[in-house]
């Protein structure tokens, strides 16, 4: 096989049904178009021809950027916020547990409890602009409920739209979370946070 050619195989999927796996060459010869559906043993998940780096390089294709269509509703962002709060909560409590069994004195016991009930909403914070950014796009309540935060364009944010819209969550609070519901009334289901930051939260594609 000549250097220029990946050893990657794919598989390919045909009338709605995966099938394969197929050389680079074997792609070739099939036609592929960049809509197709491909995945490879390194991929998390199926995704389209014109969307994996590789396949964009040795077949041609260029990335194309098309509009999401199958957004997060409201319950789906409710029970992923949950299950992070819980999170996130539990391991900041463990560490608190930790820190008293190291002090017998109440005024101590009493600060550190105090500061777990502080650190909380931060960890949640700093949790949630971290994992939004990465290549994840999303945290673990939300990797659950298999949704995750794009731009407009479907694509990934960066650190600085992450923070921004992370920050952005307190005017949804500060409208009596008017914010939140707004979700119910446009087209793309997004928040008052969502519209400010520029960002989408849509539903992985499964086959």
């Amino acid at each position: 096989m000549p250097d220029n050619v990946s050893a990657t195989k794919y598989l390919l999927v045909i009338n709605g049904k995966p099938e394969g796996p197929f050389s680079i060459d074997e792609l070739k010869q099939r036609k592929i178009k960049p809509t197709d559906f491909v995945r490879s043993h390194t991929m998390d998940d199926y995704q389209e021809a014109h969307e994996v780096e590789e396949l964009r390089g040795l077949l041609g294709f260029s990335k194309q950027h098309l509009a999401p269509q199958y957004f997060a509703g409201f319950d789906q962002r409710w029970m992923a916020s949950a299950l992070d709060w819980f999170m996130v909560s539990l391991v900041v409590i463990f560490f608190g547990v930790i820190a008293l069994l190291f002090t017998s004195k109440k005024s101590t016991q009493m600060v550190i409890a105090l500061s777990v009930l502080a650190v909380i909403p931060i960890v949640n914070l700093v949790y949630h602009i971290v994992m939004e950014a990465s290549a994840k796009q999303g945290t673990y309540g939300k990797q659950i409920l298999k949704i995750k935060v794009t731009d407009l364009l479907g694509e990934r944010i960066g650190f600085a739209q992450s923070f921004g819209r992370n920050l952005a969550k307190i005017l949804s609070l500060l409208t009596l979370f008017i914010g939140y519901l707004y979700n119910f009334f446009n087209s793309r289901q997004q928040c008052l946070h969502d519209v400010v930051a520029g960002t989408l939260v849509i539903k992985d594609r499964l086959i």
